[in-house]
C-alpha cells in the first residue's frame, strides 16, 4: 500500500454508514486513502446483525461493501475498539480527517417498574441473539409462555414478531444462529401482541413488513375491532403510501386475511402505553404488563397520545421493548448531545471540532432504512470533499495514517483483523452453514473468529 497519497482519512464503524461514506469518498477523489476501524473482527454492522434472517435480499448490499473494502485505497481493521484501544485524539493526530459512523449500540429504556424482571428484553438484544451478535449469544430468552408483548410498532417490532411465529421450515433455511433456532423450535409462544401508543393511522412499520405478517403461514390476525372505528372513512384523505398500509391493516382487522387452520396469532393493540411490568407471585419474573389507555390529540402524523386515566392489564410471560436504539458517547473529547443521543453536527461536520465528521445513526438518530443511511452518508462524504477542496483540512501536513495506529495497537497487544482475514472467517461460516443447508452458520465467539482469521 503506497504511503504517498495526499489525503488520509479514517472511518470509525464498519457498518452501512461507514461503508457508504467510504464508497462515496473513494469514488469521488483519486488521492484519498480510507481506513475503516471496526470494534468486532467482522464487518457490515446492522446489515449482518440487524437485518432479519428471512430477508437475505436486503443483505445483498454486502457485495457493494466488499468491493469498497477491496479498493486499493481502502483498508479494514477489525477487532479495534476506538475509545478503548485507541483514542479519537490519536486518530486525529494520524489522519487528516476522522468520520464517526459507529451507530447506536444502546437501547432506549422504558423507565417503568418491572423493566428488569426476567422475561423482559430489549429488541436490540433479542435481534442480536438470533442474528449472532457475540455479546448477545448467552441471552437465553424465556420462551415458555403462551403470549408475548412487543412494545413498539416499527419494522424491528414486526421482525421480532415474525421470528417468534415463523414456521421452523422457513427459519431452517436462513442464517439464524443454531442455538436460536433450537430455542425457537422449543418455544411455547403462540400469540404475539404488538403495542403502540398511538393509533392505526400513525403505525410506524412499512407495508412490506405488514404484508409479511399478514401472509405468515400458520398464523391469523387478532385485532380489536373498536380500535379501527372511523379509519375507513379517513382513507381518502391519506397520502398514497399511508393509504395502502392502512387498507392492508383494515383487511387484516376485518378477518379477511389469515388461515382458519392457524395455530398461532398476532395482533396490534393501539392507543396503549406501558406503565408497569407485572411480576409473578414470587416477584422473580414477568407475569403481565399494565398499559395506560390513550386518546389522540391532533391528527395525522403529528397526533399526540394523551393518557385517559384508564389502564388495562395483559397476561404475558415475555415482553420485548422495541421503542428504539440510542447512540453512546465514544470519547470525552467528542461533543455529544445526551438528550438527542447524537453528535451535534451540521451536515455531518461535528460542531466546534475541525476535521471531525459523523454519518449514520450517530449523526441523525436511529431512524430510517439502509437507503436512508446511504443518502445520509453520501451527504457527509460530500461535506468532507467540499472541505478538502476549500483547503480546510491542512493537507500540507504529512499524516502517517494506519502506520501510526498499527504501531499503537501492537504496543497495546491488540490483534487487529484485516479484510482478507475476515474472508477466512466468512469462508468458515459458509462451510459450516452448508452442512446444515443454511447460507452460513455465524461464529458467535470473538476468540474463535480471531483464531480462524490468523490461521
Amino acid at each position: 500500500m503506497s504511503c504517498s497519497l495526499l489525503c488520509r482519512l479514517c472511518i470509525v464503524g464498519g457498518g452501512p454508514a461507514g461503508f457508504y461514506t467510504a464508497q462515496h469518498l473513494l469514488k469521488s477523489h483519486p488521492d484519498i486513502h480510507v481506513d475503516i476501524y471496526e470494534r468486532l473482527p467482522i464487518p457490515f454492522g446492522l446489515v449482518r446483525f440487524g437485518v432479519a434472517p428471512d430477508h437475505p435480499e436486503v443483505k445483498n448490499v454486502i457485495n457493494t461493501f466488499t468491493q469498497t473494502a477491496q479498493h486499493k485505497h481502502c483498508c479494514f481493521f477489525g477487532n479495534v475498539n476506538i475509545g478503548r484501544d485507541v483514542s479519537v485524539k490519536e486518530l486525529q493526530e494520524a489522519y487528516h480527517a476522522v468520520v464517526l459512523s459507529y451507530g447506536a449500540e444502546a437501547n432506549r429504556r422504558l423507565g417503568i417498574p418491572g423493566e428488569d424482571l426476567l422475561g423482559v428484553y430489549s429488541a436490540k438484544d433479542f435481534v442480536g441473539w438470533y442474528n449472532g451478535v457475540p455479546c448477545n449469544k448467552d441471552l437465553q430468552p424465556d420462551l415458555s409462555s403462551d403470549t408475548a408483548v412487543i412494545l413498539g410498532q416499527g419494522n424491528v417490532a414486526l421482525d421480532v414478531a415474525r421470528m417468534l411465529l415463523s414456521p421452523l421450515d422457513i427459519l431452517k433455511k436462513t442464517d439464524v444462529t443454531q442455538p436460536s433456532l433450537e430455542a425457537l423450535a422449543a418455544s411455547h409462544v403462540h400469540k404475539v401482541l404488538i403495542v403502540g401508543r398511538r393509533g392505526p393511522l400513525q403505525m410506524a412499520c412499512t407495508i412490506k413488513e405488514l404484508r409479511e405478517m399478514v401472509n405468515l403461514p400458520g398464523t391469523k390476525p387478532d385485532m380489536v375491532t373498536a380500535e379501527f372505528e372511523g379509519i375507513a372513512e379517513a382513507l381518502k384523505e391519506l397520502p398514497r403510501p399511508r393509504k395502502r398500509l392502512t387498507e392492508l391493516l383494515l383487511k387484516a382487522a376485518q378477518g379477511s386475511a389469515g388461515s382458519a387452520q392457524a395455530t398461532r396469532q398476532w395482533g396490534f393493540r393501539f392507543l396503549r402505553s406501558p406503565v408497569e411490568i407485572r411480576p409473578s407471585s414470587d416477584v422473580t419474573r414477568t407475569a403481565g404488563i399494565r398499559l395506560a389507555v390513550n386518546r389522540l390529540e391532533g391528527s395525522g402524523e403529528n397526533a399526540q397520545a394523551v393518557p385517559t386515566g384508564e389502564v388495562e392489564d395483559l397476561q404475558c410471560g415475555l415482553v420485548i421493548n422495541s421503542i428504539g436504539y440510542r447512540s453512546l458517547p465514544i470519547d470525552a473529547t467528542v461533543p455529544f448531545d445526551p438528550h438527542k443521543a447524537v453528535i451535534p453536527n451540521t451536515v455531518g461536520r461535528v460542531e466546534q471540532v475541525a476535521g471531525l465528521y459523523c454519518s449514520g445513526w450517530v449523526k441523525r438518530g436511529p431512524t430510517g432504512v439502509i437507503a436512508t443511511t446511504m443518502n445520509d452518508s453520501f451527504d457527509t462524504a460530500r461535506a468532507l470533499l467540499q472541505d478538502i477542496e476549500a483547503g480546510l483540512l491542512k493537507l500540507s501536513t504529512k499524516k502517517l495514517g494506519s502506520k501510526a495506529i498499527v504501531t499503537l495497537l501492537e504496543k497495546r497487544g491488540v490483534n487487529s483483523v484485516s479484510f482478507l482475514e475476515w474472508e477466512k472467517i466468512n469462508a468458515e461460516e459458509v462451510k459450516r452453514g452448508g452442512r446444515a443447508g443454511k447460507p452460513r452458520e455465524k461464529l458467535l465467539d470473538v476468540e474463535e473468529m480471531i483464531k480462524i482469521a490468523k490461521t
